[in-house]
């Protein structure tokens, strides 16, 4: 059985110092600061005049403030499960913005914005906690909603394979960048076994073409990737 969202939320509680380093970005990703400077980037090409950025899953911040590098003092609305880390958000963003900012605790799942309210919605490592197909299109439609028109989502996220033989060779490759993080040896061992633990209690992720088709389905248009490196994507598409 996977974790529940009270579990999630306890981990992120006790977690906020690892998500707060806008360098590194979270370390156990491949090519974790690449992403965010490319999700960020194409952002900021597509709706270069945007006002009002949603930060879905947003952690300590990192992918706002980068958002804030290349399109400064928009106004940021932050939604997580973890209340301490939309606290140490705030306050990291408070420095960097002279734009108003919000933080709502909450699940995506459950979370209401009124429609037409953001220029940019981001969501970095977070979706893959989604677990059925219809909360996928639930999440995706309403993102879709909450966009106004020539909005843009842009998603950097932890994905499946859709050929299992594929997604097990993908899986052995993740294994031996995590080992090699800690140095190899008996502690990149620990490191990684710990992090392969936590991903299979916690993640149900999906194939980086099947959620570009139901982005498709439910009416994002301009679809691009911009970046693959093992089990980790980033990708995005505009509103009409």
């Amino acid at each position: 059985m996977k974790s529940t969202v009270e579990q999630i939320r306890e981990r992120f509680d006790n977690d906020v110092e690892r998500f707060s380093n806008l360098e590194t970005g979270q370390s156990a990703t491949m090519d974790a600061p690449l992403c965010m400077t490319l999700v960020t980037s194409a952002a900021a090409a597509v709706t270069p005049q945007a006002r009002d950025l949603l930060d879905i899953g947003c952690g300590a911040g990192n992918y706002s403030l980068k958002m804030l590098q290349c399109i400064p003092n928009l106004n940021c609305t932050l939604l997580d499960l973890s209340q301490p880390m939309l606290d140490k958000a705030r306050q990291r963003l408070a420095a960097a913005t002279h734009g108003r900012i919000e933080t709502l605790q909450a699940d995506v799942r459950t979370a209401t914005f009124a429609p037409a309210s953001f220029d940019i919605v981001l969501a970095a490592a977070v979706l893959h906690h989604l677990r059925t197909d219809e909360q996928w299109r639930q999440v995706f439609s309403a993102v879709f909603a909450w966009l106004r028109p020539g909005g843009s989502f842009w998603i950097f996220d932890y994905i499946e394979q859709s050929a299992p033989a594929i997604d097990k060779l993908i899986q052995q490759r993740f294994g031996e960048h995590l080992l090699q993080l800690k140095g190899g040896g008996e502690a990149g061992q620990k490191y990684r076994d710990s992090v392969l633990a936590y991903v299979a209690a916690e993640d149900t992720p999906k194939p980086l073409l099947w959620q570009i088709n139901l982005l498709a389905e439910v009416g994002f248009v301009k679809l691009d990737i911009l970046h693959k490196n093992g089990p980790f994507a980033a990708f995005g598409a505009a509103r009409p």
